[in-house]
């Protein structure tokens, strides 16, 4: 399934832990069960970090949260492409009647 996970600083953190987070950033990886397809860094003061992904469990999206729970708020969204989007909610409106 896909999802949307994004990272927002933890309130109070000095610019050493925000730098610190980076340089530990350069040396961690995704765990097993987590394909990243995408992630970006933003240029924003709250949203840091926003990363697409598939996860057939919760148990990646956990680990996740655990290894960066420190330096973020992490929040995890379900997601379809615009395409399938489209497609559902046709289907969905369709069976709503009118």
């Amino acid at each position: 399934m896909l999802y949307v996970m994004t990272f927002e600083w933890q309130p109070g953190l000095t610019r050493e832990q925000r730098d610190g987070a980076l340089a530990r950033r350069a040396q961690w990886q995704y765990p097993a069960g987590f394909s990243a397809e995408g992630e970006y860094w933003l240029g924003s003061e709250d949203t840091a970090v926003v990363v697409v992904f598939q996860a057939d469990s919760f148990a990646p999206i956990m680990e996740v949260a655990l290894a960066w729970g420190d330096v973020f708020r992490i929040n995890t969204f379900p997601a379809v492409t615009a395409a399938d989007g489209l497609a559902m909610g046709a289907e969905a409106l369709g069976r709503r009647g009118a």
